[in-house]
């Protein structure tokens, strides 16, 4: 049956070793600055994974250009998608101002030419784009946070890249047995070969609905999301969201959990929070790159978020169940779940599956 206002949905095939993937900068791009950072992931492409990186025109560019110049970020994508000879499009890292770049894309030639697409942060902005075509993408790696971090990958971030590289399907979820959000020192060459300190991860968190859900997910960085709605020009229709799941996580701004609070008050009255059929939460990220924090802060503020999207999912949708804790977004290893893709939550096995 047609979904997305009447697209059918479709997975771009998947990457085989030995292809090329596309590298572009539809965000920012920092490598021009720490190129001893980049070249570390692009060499993890090769190393690893035995794909074969093509680095785009954006790839040379610094931020001031790149701003000034979203069309040729657009054109960067489209291009990588047209290029029969690229399986895979992976973007350098994310920013905060790729909607400015949504406006100079065609259409037609992304949907015409389904092509996997890699990125996350404000590469959600690509990721709703490509959804309202009916284009699973998928949500990381990124060339300069997972697949450069220091001391080696995560085994954890080898295992579900080379499902979002190489498979049909992305499979059952299981949390990390460590993660970290300690910010790397990219200033310093030396470091790329010491690894970040890491904590253990407690596991999920569940609360909400009982029922098993089943759905597609949408969403992304919350902060992103923000920045659509208040634009009111890329978002899906409304009913097309009617039974998807919603996947969010916040960047390593640190919003103040009274803000996320807010945000999804404001989604609960304005009817979506209803339409959701679950709702999984990646875990928050507590230190950046300007604030570190002792581990008590870092554990209230896990909490603390965890506990205000909690509750206003239970005011709003009591019946959908709430994963917390998951491995997406800003913290590390990260998880690079299929946005578009199927999932089923089972509160009472407490297992998450991608179809």
């Amino acid at each position: 049956m047609p979904e997305n206002g009447g697209r059918e949905f479709v997975t771009p095939p998947p990457l085989e070793r030995g292809d090329r993937i596309a590298v572009v900068a539809p965000s920012s791009n920092p490598s021009t600055e720490y190129p001893h950072v980049y070249e570390q992931g692009l060499d993890r492409l090769r190393e690893v994974f035995d794909l074969e990186p093509v680095e785009y025109p954006t790839t040379e560019k610094d931020d001031d250009y790149l701003y000034d110049h979203p069309e040729e970020r657009a054109r960067d994508v489209m291009d990588a998608f047209e290029d029969s000879e690229i399986r895979g499009v992976i973007a350098v890292i994310g920013g905060n101002d790729q909607i400015r770049v949504l406006d100079h894309l065609d259409p037609d030639v992304l949907r015409a030419n389904p092509t996997r697409f890699y990125g996350y942060s404000d590469n959600t902005h690509l990721a709703s784009y490509l959804w309202n075509l009916g284009i699973v993408s998928y949500y990381g790696p990124s060339v300069m946070a997972e697949l450069s971090m220091e001391g080696g990958l995560f085994e954890h971030t080898v295992e579900y890249t080379e499902r979002a590289f190489f498979e049909d399907s992305f499979g059952d979820l299981r949390p990390a047995d460590v993660f970290t959000d300690e910010r790397g020192d990219w200033a310093d060459p030396d470091t790329l070969d010491r690894p970040r300190e890491t904590e253990p991860n407690p596991g999920w968190e569940w609360a909400g609905g009982e029922t098993p859900v089943e759905g597609r997910v949408w969403g992304g960085c919350l902060e992103i999301l923000d920045q659509q709605f208040l634009a009111d020009r890329y978002l899906p229709a409304e009913s097309a969201l009617d039974g998807t799941i919603l996947a969010i996580e916040t960047s390593q701004e640190l919003p103040d959990p009274d803000w996320v609070a807010g945000v999804f008050r404001a989604l609960g009255e304005r009817g979506l929070l209803e339409r959701f059929d679950g709702v999984l939460v990646g875990r928050p990220a507590t230190q950046s790159s300007l604030e570190s924090r002792p581990a008590d802060r870092r554990e209230q503020y896990r909490t603390d978020q965890r506990e205000v999207i909690e509750d206003v999912v239970a005011e709003y949708n009591p019946d959908a169940p709430v994963v917390s804790n998951v491995d997406v977004g800003h913290t590390w290893p990260t998880t690079p779940i299929p946005i578009g893709g199927r999932v089923r939550i089972d509160p009472g096995t407490k297992t998450v599956r991608f179809d």
